[in-house]
């Protein structure tokens, strides 16, 4: 039987709702997890068969409008939903053409100009491409400082560094499902997800859940064995003329103990050496 990221994704966000929490009664008895495919095509007002084949690969393409309702059906949230349409292929492309995972010197030196923020580049696969001092000064418990995903799954230092591990490891796989949404066929994430599904059963239990999520601000929580505990934000900004770039920057609240500690952190590793390439 024919099959598709797109019948997966279904399938697996289905399984994730229950008849409640779409507002339906239960009944009979449940095989599986998750709404039943009449109850999902009833909710987004689709024939009951046409949906079946949606989930078993047979018909890969349906309507901008179809899609709409079953986003809806399903309770997907913007970065969801617009994962959906990506799947199906009823949103733009251009937007997601490759880049050279390379630095320009402008950007480089945007993240020299803000020496007690951390600011770091990555890719869509969570590559880290650069940072700026402070940036490899907080990631230095860890072996190599080189992709988000691998520090996080298998790195002895991942669960000790990020003290919220479960929420951490959460939004970077989901953050990979999106990459997997925009660029299918980026032979690096085949490669990242085959090595950290292989290596790490969180990993592999956490990707099949199919949660999809982008990265724009969040507060983070880190336990530094120099600094301490630090509890910081950060902001994810594009890199306009590198698509799939995104410039992160992480900060403290002014005159916090964490300000202190990243102050801390700063003058701790002032004299060592940039690793270069990794932060």
């Amino acid at each position: 039987m024919a099959d598709s990221h797109l019948g997966e994704f279904l399938r697996a966000r289905r399984a994730g709702l229950r008849p409640q929490d779409v507002g339906m009664a239960s009944y009979g008895v449940r095989r599986v997890a998750g709404l039943r495919r009449e109850e999902v095509a009833v909710l987004a007002g689709v024939n009951a068969d046409y949906y079946t084949r949606l989930e078993q690969g047979r018909e890969r393409h349906p309507s901008a409008q179809v899609l709409d309702a079953l986003g809806r059906a399903l309770r997907l949230d913007p970065d969801a939903h617009a994962h959906l349409h990506q799947l199906a292929g009823t949103a733009p492309s251009n937007q997601f053409t490759h880049t050279a995972d390379r630095i320009s010197p402008a950007l480089r030196q945007l993240m020299d100009g803000y020496p007690g923020a951390p600011a770091f580049v990555i890719n869509r696969t969570l590559d880290v491409l650069a940072g700026n001092a402070l940036a490899e000064a907080l990631h230095s418990p860890f072996r190599r400082a080189d992709n988000l995903a691998r520090m996080t799954f298998l790195d002895p230092a991942g669960r000790q560094f990020y003290t919220r591990w479960s929420r951490t490891a959460q939004a970077t796989v989901s953050h990979l499902r999106q990459t997997a949404g925009l660029d299918p066929d980026n032979p690096r994430l085949r490669e990242l997800v085959r090595a950290l599904t292989e290596h790490s059963a969180d990993f592999a239990r956490l990707w099949n859940t199919h949660a999809v999520r982008g990265k724009t601000q969040d507060a983070k929580h880190f336990l530094h064995p120099d600094a301490g505990p630090l509890a910081l934000t950060y902001q994810a900004f594009d890199v306009r003329d590198a698509p799939g770039q995104q410039l992160v920057v992480y900060q403290a609240e002014p005159g916090s103990p964490s300000a202190q500690a990243l102050n801390l952190l700063g003058s701790i590793h002032a004299m060592v050496p940039t690793r270069g390439g990794a932060s």
